[in-house]
Protein backbone atom coordinates (compact mmCIF):
# COMPACT_ATOMS: atom_id res chain seq x y z
CA UNK A 1 0.00 0.00 0.00
CA UNK A 2 1.32 3.53 -0.66
CA UNK A 3 1.38 6.11 1.82
CA UNK A 4 -0.55 9.11 0.54
CA UNK A 5 0.37 12.76 1.70
CA UNK A 6 -0.98 16.06 1.40
CA UNK A 7 1.21 19.09 1.39
CA UNK A 8 -0.14 22.49 2.19
CA UNK A 9 0.71 25.56 3.99
CA UNK A 10 -1.57 26.36 7.38
CA UNK A 11 -3.83 28.97 7.37
CA UNK A 12 -3.77 31.18 10.15
CA UNK A 13 -6.05 30.58 13.09
CA UNK A 14 -8.99 32.71 14.14
CA UNK A 15 -7.87 33.88 16.93
CA UNK A 16 -4.98 35.43 15.23
CA UNK A 17 -4.88 38.65 13.46
CA UNK A 18 -1.04 38.63 12.55
CA UNK A 19 0.50 36.14 10.65
CA UNK A 20 2.76 33.74 12.67
CA UNK A 21 3.56 30.17 12.04
CA UNK A 22 1.48 29.90 8.40
CA UNK A 23 5.03 30.31 6.41
CA UNK A 24 5.79 26.99 7.07
CA UNK A 25 4.60 24.04 4.54
CA UNK A 26 3.37 21.24 6.08
CA UNK A 27 4.03 17.08 4.88
CA UNK A 28 0.44 15.54 6.34
CA UNK A 29 -0.18 11.49 6.02
CA UNK A 30 -3.69 10.83 4.78
CA UNK A 31 -5.26 7.89 6.70
CA UNK A 32 -6.95 5.67 4.40
CA UNK A 33 -9.03 4.07 7.17
CA UNK A 34 -11.96 6.36 8.08
CA UNK A 35 -11.67 6.52 12.22
CA UNK A 36 -14.09 3.94 14.51
CA UNK A 37 -14.78 3.90 18.20
CA UNK A 38 -13.23 1.88 20.42
CA UNK A 39 -15.25 -0.89 22.15
CA UNK A 40 -14.27 -0.32 25.75
CA UNK A 41 -14.45 3.33 25.77
CA UNK A 42 -16.63 4.63 23.31
CA UNK A 43 -13.45 7.40 22.04
CA UNK A 44 -12.85 7.71 18.88
CA UNK A 45 -9.41 6.43 16.96
CA UNK A 46 -7.49 4.99 14.53
CA UNK A 47 -5.17 1.74 14.17
CA UNK A 48 -3.06 3.92 11.66
CA UNK A 49 -0.75 6.00 13.94
CA UNK A 50 1.03 7.30 10.49
CA UNK A 51 -1.85 9.69 10.14
CA UNK A 52 -0.95 12.02 13.25
CA UNK A 53 2.53 12.85 11.42
CA UNK A 54 2.76 16.13 9.79
CA UNK A 55 6.33 17.35 8.73
CA UNK A 56 7.20 20.92 8.34
CA UNK A 57 9.29 22.33 5.53
CA UNK A 58 10.95 25.62 4.91
CA UNK A 59 9.23 25.79 1.13
CA UNK A 60 6.96 23.66 -0.56
CA UNK A 61 9.84 22.43 -3.03
CA UNK A 62 11.71 21.20 -0.07
CA UNK A 63 8.15 19.35 0.95
CA UNK A 64 8.21 18.02 -2.51
CA UNK A 65 11.19 16.42 -2.88
CA UNK A 66 11.16 14.61 0.45
CA UNK A 67 7.87 13.06 -0.73
CA UNK A 68 8.74 11.95 -4.49
CA UNK A 69 12.90 10.82 -2.43
CA UNK A 70 10.31 8.60 0.08
CA UNK A 71 8.33 7.62 -2.97
CA UNK A 72 5.07 8.82 -1.30
CA UNK A 73 2.01 9.89 -3.28
CA UNK A 74 1.30 13.40 -2.59
CA UNK A 75 -1.54 16.52 -3.32
CA UNK A 76 -0.60 19.88 -2.90
CA UNK A 77 -2.73 22.54 -1.93
CA UNK A 78 -1.99 25.96 -2.83
CA UNK A 79 -2.70 28.66 0.00
CA UNK A 80 -5.37 30.92 -0.66
CA UNK A 81 -3.58 34.58 -0.74
CA UNK A 82 -5.17 37.33 1.14
CA UNK A 83 -5.26 40.83 -0.20
CA UNK A 84 -4.25 43.41 2.19
CA UNK A 85 -5.37 47.18 2.02
CA UNK A 86 -4.06 49.10 4.27
CA UNK A 87 -6.01 51.61 6.20
CA UNK A 88 -5.18 55.04 8.27
CA UNK A 89 -7.65 55.73 11.31
CA UNK A 90 -8.24 59.19 9.83
CA UNK A 91 -10.32 57.67 6.81
CA UNK A 92 -13.16 56.84 9.27
CA UNK A 93 -13.39 60.87 10.05
CA UNK A 94 -13.44 61.42 5.99
CA UNK A 95 -15.64 63.76 4.22
CA UNK A 96 -16.62 61.43 1.19
CA UNK A 97 -17.17 58.51 3.16
CA UNK A 98 -19.96 56.25 1.84
CA UNK A 99 -21.25 54.70 5.61
CA UNK A 100 -22.75 56.61 8.84
CA UNK A 101 -20.05 57.64 11.62
CA UNK A 102 -21.54 56.64 14.70
CA UNK A 103 -19.93 55.90 18.31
Amino acid sequence: MADRARIYRKPKSAMQSGTANTHVWELEFVSSNPPRPDPLMGWIGEADTQSQVAIQFETKDEAVGYAEKHGIEYAVELPHERAFRPKAYADNFKYGRLDNWTH
